[in-house]
């Protein structure tokens, strides 16, 4: 089943070249900025891909409101230090989301211990993957049962991840 999901995402992204291309030009442009970030919040460097299946690495606003790189709802930017008012929004600001993302990220896996639940938590929220895990008595991703977004996160970060590191192999 994991091996099937990972197949899926793989074919999906490799296949959507015009997107896939994109995502090689900004990653080249905008991973120098993000990873010395990572780095400096102890978060693993894989998580930059995170940024690129939220957003493409584009300041996009989802139709939910989330908004910037990094995809932040008001209250949960607010709450990781982020200043969004009337004139300012730092969701907009790549050094500063990052590091709020970071900080997500770390409050997340202290909470679940695994850095795939700390990644479940960022598409869904803690407080949903929360009512998952004590419905379904389960405490680990790859045995949730997960609304269809949730359940490909981790598929999505992983096969952009092996896209992007061997593009020759992908045919790019």
């Amino acid at each position: 089943d994991v091996r099937e999901k990972l197949d899926q995402e793989l074919l999906v992204n490799t296949y959507w070249q015009s997107q896939t291309l994109l995502f090689h030009k900004r990653a080249n442009r905008w991973f120098p900025v993000i990873e010395p970030i990572l780095k400096e919040h102890g978060v693993p460097d894989d998580f930059k891909y995170l940024a690129v299946i939220e957003s493409g690495l584009t300041d996009v606003v989802s139709p939910a409101g989330a908004t910037g790189f990094w995809q932040f709802m008001k209250d949960t930017g607010r709450e990781y230090g982020l200043e969004i008012n009337n004139e300012v929004d730092e969701r907009y600001h790549l050094e500063k989301a990052t590091a709020a993302a970071c900080e997500y990220l770390k409050d997340a896996y202290s909470k679940y211990g695994s850095w795939s639940m700390a990644a479940a938590s960022y598409n869904m929220g803690m407080a949903g993957l929360n009512k998952q895990t004590d419905r379904q008595k389960v405490d680990n991703y790859y045995d949730l049962l997960l609304n269809s977004e949730t359940g490909r996160y981790m598929y999505r970060i992983l096969a952009i991840k092996e896209i992007l590191s061997k593009p020759a192999q992908y045919g790019f």
